[in-house]
């Protein structure tokens, strides 16, 4: 079993430095980098997790020599949960406060000699309830954006990835809390953790290193939606062009956009459609991403043409921001400065002074 246990782990260790290595070119990708930086970084922390869990390490090292694999392996549940959010949010940059986390998570791991002396059963506990928290917060990273998510392969492919991830980590943290005294793996639990991890591993590997696979990068960059809905130019698909044309209809002339709280599935029912025939649509005809900012684009693009009219400079902005479809006005306020760098009042003083 120690012979299994170690070879897993020497394959582990290897497909995450090849995935690490996949991932540096995109470091410096505009939109992707984000993504790249964090899977790197999430790699080697499960590199180092991989040796600081094997059975000959923590049955035959001491305490401090254990100390800094113990804290980057519990840093590896705030890297996680980063890597979620930048799979599935479009919008996710990594921020000071993102490191400033998992510095945290880290030292506490890694000075574990130092409390567990002095307040052992807290200490422990807190220990545990870290990884199961961010995995949490992971999974909430993959469920929140999924209905609303328009690119078919990552809707499957990274929420088995992301999601198997998470419930790995809920299943290990269970396993050291019930199935051992001291909170050490078993061999054969241990030879358990390498299988998981190296499965999640091998399926990431896999879609990064083949050289027919887009992996990460198959999905067409955004496009910035028009303030028109017009119909997009004709496909080799009938049904294709006739519901491009019915979302056309239904978002422009019918504003679909202002129903507050528009959903994929509401829309979908609306058109008497199939969800995933709305969704293909709205992605690879009309080029985004996210259903909710397709939506709030075309909000924005009806609001700046409306602040921007004459014929409209006395309308409350709170009164323009719910009719175009917001529910409120901070939501509004955000996105608009967001998307024009001007708050809706310095938009519209702007624009009127120009006419």
């Amino acid at each position: 079993m120690a012979l299994i246990d170690a070879a897993l782990r020497g394959a582990l260790i290897a497909l995450l430095l090849l995935a690490a290595i996949a991932l540096w070119p995109r470091r410096r990708h505009a939109r992707l980098g984000h993504l790249a930086i964090t899977g790197m970084a999430l790699a080697l922390s499960l590199a180092v997790q991989a040796v600081s869990a094997s059975p000959w390490v923590e049955y035959e090292l001491g305490c401090w020599a254990q100390s800094p694999g113990i804290g980057v392996s519990l840093g590896s549940a705030v890297l996680y949960w980063l890597f979620a959010r930048a799979v599935f949010d479009d919008d996710f940059r990594l921020r000071a406060w993102h490191g400033a986390v998992w510095a945290g998570v880290a030292l506490y791991g890694a000075s574990v000699c130092a409390w567990a002396a002095r307040w052992p059963l807290p200490g422990f506990v807190l220990m545990r309830a870290v990884p199961i928290v961010f995995a949490l917060l992971a999974l909430a990273a993959v469920a929140a954006p999924w209905r609303a998510d328009l690119i078919e392969k990552r809707r499957w492919w990274r929420g088995i990835v992301v999601g198997g991830g998470a419930v790995y980590a809920l299943v290990m943290v269970s396993l050291r809390i019930f199935a051992s005294p001291d909170g050490r793996l078993t061999p054969a639990v241990a030879l358990l953790d390498a299988a998981m991890l190296c499965t999640l591993t091998a399926f990431v590997a896999a879609r990064l290193l083949s050289p027919r696979a887009a992996g990460l990068w198959d999905e067409a960059p955004p496009t910035a939606p028009a303030p028109r809905v017009e119909p997009p130019r004709p496909s080799a698909d009938p049904q294709d062009d006739a519901l491009a044309a019915a979302l056309a209809r239904a978002m422009g002339e019918g504003r679909g956009y202002a129903q507050e709280g528009l959903s994929l599935a509401g829309l979908a029912a609306q058109l008497h459609v199939p969800e995933y025939r709305l969704r293909r649509v709205i992605n690879q005809r009309l080029g985004h991403r996210n259903f909710n900012a397709y939506v709030n684009g075309l909000r924005l693009a009806e609001a700046r043409r409306r602040l921007a009219d004459p014929a409209e400079r006395t309308l409350p902005v709170l009164s323009l921001a719910l009719d175009v479809g917001f529910g409120s006005i901070g939501p509004f306020n955000r996105a608009f400065k967001a998307d024009t760098g001007l708050t809706p009042t310095e938009f519209r003083q702007r624009a009127l002074a120009e006419t």
